[in-house]
């Protein structure tokens, strides 16, 4: 009897070896396939973004990074993401708030309309901000007595960079406001406390790296977007060309030195933003993990 026991515990003992073993190499064989995916997906790209921008030397690179254009491109695109980005900002973290902790007549629909810009092409965005503020649009007769253009120059570039934008944050911030549900506002404000003190004191202080992760994400893709800015800039050299858009033009004057060494200024911006993102990610584990309360992104 004894015999059979230990036959069947070393038996048991061989499928259990045999299982951990097979998941072990399941393991590494998806990890390795994750590995050599991103690697073909991701790394390749950059190094041949790099490469390709420093064929013909530092010197042809340094001087398409310092062109005249490039450098009015540059400064177009850190305005527009310095515009778009405060503002959706103060707008997704309203909105959040406001769907978050209150009931009233529309919020489903106000929730729809802030998930437009992800279901809308971002040409057909361009488009329909054509259509409004064109030479022939809605508001072209109150635009020429004001003496305003907005198609092709700055202005029009800033408003579509905030509408293809503005998703981001609000939706961030809105689902970490519902994670943390309601019950300590609702304390404070049965003690008296204001609205605009529960937010400063309660409600920012767990939400801040939700909020901070937001702003990083909707930063990147306001330096990054080319469709609705492309529609609406009108290609104006020195004038109304972002980094993407002078790298097209480059592109297309088969200027492909110039062209990768404009893109990997947009590259180390990618990645600088995949840094400070990685930073907030830890930086939010920590103070979870420490006890304070908060969501990581």
């Amino acid at each position: 009897m004894s015999g059979a026991v230990s036959r069947v515990a070393v038996s048991s003992h061989r499928h259990e070896r045999a299982a951990l073993e097979d998941g072990a190499l399941a393991r590494r064989l998806l990890i390795g396939g994750a590995t050599a995916f991103l690697g073909v997906v991701l790394l390749l790209p950059l190094v041949v973004v790099f490469s390709s921008a420093l064929k013909q030397g530092l010197g042809v690179y340094f001087d398409a990074i310092t062109d005249a254009e490039t450098l009015s491109s540059m400064r177009l695109t850190l305005l527009a993401a310095a515009v778009s980005v405060p503002l959706n900002l103060v707008f997704g973290v309203a909105a959040a708030w406001v769907i978050s902790k209150y009931e009233f007549p529309g919020k489903g629909l106000l929730t729809t309309l802030i998930d437009l810009p992800f279901s809308v092409s971002p040409v057909v965005a361009g488009l329909i901000f054509v259509l409004l503020f064109g030479a022939k649009g809605w508001f072209a007769p109150l635009l020429q007595a004001l003496d305003l253009k907005i198609i092709f120059s700055v202005p029009g570039i800033l408003i579509v960079t905030t509408f293809i934008t503005f998703p981001l944050v609000a939706r961030e911030v809105l689902a970490v406001m519902q994670a943390q549900g309601c019950d300590e506002e609702e304390a404070a404000l049965t003690l008296g406390a204001s609205g605009w003190t529960i937010f400063l004191r309660i409600t920012l202080p767990k939400i801040k790296w939700g909020v901070l992760y937001a702003v990083i994400l909707c930063n990147a893709r306001a330096m990054g977007e080319f469709g609705a800015v492309s529609v609406v800039s009108g290609h104006i050299r020195g004038e109304t060309n972002t980094l993407p858009l002078h790298v097209e033009i480059l592109y297309g004057e088969y200027h492909f030195a110039a062209a990768f060494a404009v893109a990997s200024l947009l590259c180390l911006l990618a990645v600088a933003t995949l840094i400070i993102k990685q930073w907030v990610e830890w930086q939010a584990a920590r103070h979870r993990a420490g006890g304070h309360e908060g969501i990581a992104p």
